[in-house]
This record gives C-alpha cells, structure tokens and sequence, in this order.
C-alpha cells in the first residue's frame, strides 16, 4: 500500500533506517540521514532534499543499498528516490539556505543513475587587499604547514572515514562545501593534527593560488596578546581576515580564558564565512563538550561538519605500522607487527612511539627485531597499564589457539570449527568486554544481538556438559588475562 503523504513516508524510512543502524550508529544517522529534508511524492517516487554534492555521493556510496530497501518497504518495488541539491550561503555573517536556480533545482538526482546537476556560480566581486602592514603579500605567507603530515600517509580506516572523506572533499573546494567550517574532534593522539595539516598541504596542492595557514590556538592567542601590547590589534584581525584556508588546530585551550580573543576570532570567523573561505578547527571535544568558549562561538562551530576520530581497529593499526615502515624504509616480519597491533591499542602517538622504541633498541644494542625482542619490550611498554582487552583482541588469540587465521571469523563459512571460534569470541566479548550485544555482532562476522544471545548460550551449555570445552574455555580466558 502506497502512503499519499511525503513527510509519513520518509519518517517511516528514518525509523527503520535508525533501527537498522542501532545505537551505535547513532552519530552516522544524524549526520547522514538526520538532515534530509522530503520535498514531495510523485507517484512512487520521493523527491528528498540534501545539503550538497558531497552528502549526496556519501550516501550513493556506503548507503545506497539500505535506502534502496526502505524506499520499496514503504512505496512498493517500483518505488524510487531523488535527489535535490541545495547550496548553502551567508548573509552577514548569518547562515541562509538557498535552494538552486529552479532549472538546476528540479534537475533532481537519482541515486541510481546518477544524473548530475548543474550548478551555476555565483559572481563574485573582488575584495580588497586588506594587508595594511608594510612590505607584506600573499605570496610571502608562511602556511607553517608540516610536508611529512599528508593525505597519502593519513592511513584510512572506519574510525576516520568520514573525517578523512570530508577533508578530501574541502581540499577540492575550499570554502564551497556544507562543511564550513570542518571541526575534527577527538582524544589525543588519534591523528586530528595530522589531518588538518593534511588538509591544508592538498588544498595547496590542488589551488596554489589559495593563502593557506596553519596556527595553533595558543599561537593565536599569543599573537593577539602582542598586537594589543604593540596597539597594532587592527593589523592582526585584517592579517587572518585575508586568509584563504584558515586551520586553527585545539582550540580547547582558549576555554576559560583568552576572552577578547576569542571574541577577535568571532569576528574573523564571520568575516572569512561571509567572503567563502575554508575554515577548519580541532578540538579534543565535540562543540557541545566545549566548557569556557563563549556561546556564539560555539554556535559558529556547529555550523558545519563536525567529524571525530576514533581509537583505529586492531586492521586500521597493522596498516599504520606498515605504513610507517614502508616510509622509513625498513622492513619488519608481519608476526612483530601483529604482536604490536594487537597490545597497543590506546592511540596512534603510542603505537608509532611503541615502533620506534622498537627500532631504538634494535639498533642501539645491535639486535635482530624478532618476535621475543618484541615482546619484551612492549611487555614492558604496557605493564604500568592495564591493557583493555578489546573484541579484536579476543578474536585473536581464539583464532591462534584454534589453529585459525583471525579473518575467518569474518566470512558466512558453517564449518564446525570457524562457527565454534566465533562462538567463542563472542562469548569472551560479552563477559570481559562492555561492548553491546550490537557491536559484537558487528565485529564478529556481522551478526545480530540474536546470534551472539544464542552462541552464548551455546558455550555456557557445553560448558557444563563437555569436559573438553570446559576445559578450551578455562585456558582461554587464562590467556585472556595473562
């Protein structure tokens, strides 16, 4: 039964879209699916609207296949949707959505075929050079941008995606996208600083004639500080007003202090919005975490996209170490690569300091890096930390004492000894881990909250039935805790 009403339609879909995502997912419904806005029904087709190109392509390519599901649960295997494209602009500083020229806007998308849209450029008059200060132009501006912290070696995995893909897609279009200003926001060392630099370097890479720069928030601070002492404030505001991309890395530190310059920042802030220039910004937190900066600011920040960056997956650190040594030129068995993957697990500053401990205590002592070596050294790395025992973790030392590759426990096989190791992990991971029933599943094969209910149920029956699994079980977890 076809539904009349566009709005009850597309509210069904984010329903069972959230559902399906579950509440883990819950930060890749909102940014993704959150602000679609449904436009209109025309028989079995929902026309949507979302904020830009790049949203649109994201969705194309990681969700196409859950909206294609929705769309024909509530309208019928005929059932389709469309894209409108929307250009967000300002207008003194305040945001305003603008909807295309009506031939670009009704030139909807489908996500299936992929029809473009064409957009027609603003005309943009030219704006003064505002440099008042002597003998200084653009073609002299430091970036202060680092050469070794790039996209290329800015390893990607699920934990930066989004954040990674929004960067590229900035560099692209500086200032042009919905994601301005672009906020990255995580714990320490998880790579937020590597990426705006990265950012940055491509963004000058791709527009050379672009005025890139790199500050941090304390520099800034300082700077403004010494403006206001040497009475040139005026010069400092018009200098970064005249910035191109301006990258403003842990700007957490200006909480509870720095008053006038943050409201120095606001107005430059403003400024650079209003002219379409690129702003991105790093934060050890989300702007709604952010303590001490002044409400307008804060506001300014959620403006456009904010991406975090979470602790990389036991893949995502193996491809970093690799990564790492590939650039240094050395090689190094995957078995010391694995051991180092799978016991550091805070951060990518300490996996890559792990490494180079490593490297330091070979060469110093004049000693071939073997897998005993390894151990010995991040034993010692780690014995002052509790190490958190993590899902992949589990896997990983299942899959070794079953005699498996860890990878097997990914694919669909019903072999009694690939099931029985994933049975296992599961059963480890809800006992030792706080991880959700969901986030098991997901990990272990991409499985449902059932499925691990039922494989745990499963070991704690042989468990007291089977003297041999009894047995498996109790030196597993030995080696768990060891």
């Amino acid at each position: 039964m076809i539904v009349e009403d566009y709005k009850k339609v597309w509210a069904n879909c984010l329903e069972i879209i959230k559902d399906t995502l579950g509440p883990e997912n819950r930060k890749a419904y909102e940014t993704w699916f959150v602000p679609i806005k449904p436009l209109q029904l025309e028989g079995t087709t929902l026309i949507v609207q979302v904020p830009s190109h790049f949203f649109y392509e994201w969705l194309d390519t990681h969700y196409i296949d859950l909206l294609r599901r929705v769309i024909r649960m509530q309208l019928g295997t005929s059932g389709m949707l469309k894209y409108s494209v929307m250009m967000d602009q300002t207008i003194n500083g305040d945001p305003i959505t603008t909807t295309l020229p009506s031939q670009a806007r009704n030139a909807v998308r489908n996500p299936l075929t992929d029809i473009p849209v064409n957009i027609n450029k603003e005309n943009t008059r030219a704006i003064p050079d505002p440099f008042i200060l002597p003998g200084l132009n653009k073609q002299r501006i430091n970036s202060q941008l680092s050469p070794n912290y790039t996209l290329e070696n800015f390893v990607e995995g699920d934990c930066n995606r989004l954040a990674r893909s929004a960067g590229y897609a900035v560099a692209e279009k500086p200032g042009q996208t919905s994601f301005n200003p672009l906020l990255l926001h995580s714990n320490v060392g998880l790579g937020k600083t590597h990426l705006a630099n990265a950012i940055g370097l491509k963004t000058k890479e791709m527009h050379p004639d672009k005025v890139v720069l790199y500050v941090t928030s304390e520099q800034f601070m300082a700077q403004y500080a010494q403006a206001g002492r040497d009475g040139t404030t005026n010069d400092f505001i018009r200098f970064y007003e005249q910035i191109d991309v301006l990258i403003i890395d842990d700007i957490q530190f200006w909480s509870g202090k720095g008053q006038k310059t943050q409201e120095a920042f606001f107005h430059i802030f403003n400024h650079l919005h209003q002219r379409g220039c690129q702003i991105i910004i790093t934060s050890d937190k989300a702007p709604g975490e952010l303590q001490g900066l002044e409400p307008r600011l804060i506001s300014r920040l959620k403006w456009g996209l904010n991406a975090d960056l979470q602790a990389p997956d036991v893949e995502t650190r193996k491809r970093i170490l690799r990564q790492k040594l590939q650039n240094d030129g050395i090689e190094m068995s995957d078995e010391v690569v694995e051991y180092i993957a799978y016991n550091i697990n805070t951060n990518v500053r300490e996996l890559e300091g792990a490494l180079i401990s490593l490297m330091a205590q070979s060469s110093l002592n004049h000693k071939q890096i073997t897998l005993e070596l390894t151990k010995q050294m991040i034993d010692k790395y780690v014995q002052s930390n509790a190490r958190e025992i993590t899902i992949d973790y589990i896997q990983k030392v299942v899959c070794d004492y079953l005699q498996l590759p860890v990878e097997t426990i990914q694919n669909t096989s019903r072999k009694r000894e690939i099931v029985q190791a994933r049975q296992l992990s599961m059963y480890f991971a809800k006992k030792i881990t706080k991880s959700s029933l969901a986030v098991i599943g997901m990990q272990c094969g991409n499985k449902d909250h059932a499925t691990v209910l039922h494989a745990c149920k499963t070991i704690d029956n042989l468990r007291q039935t089977d003297r041999h699994m009894r047995a498996m079980v109790d030196e597993l977890e030995k080696k768990l805790k060891e």
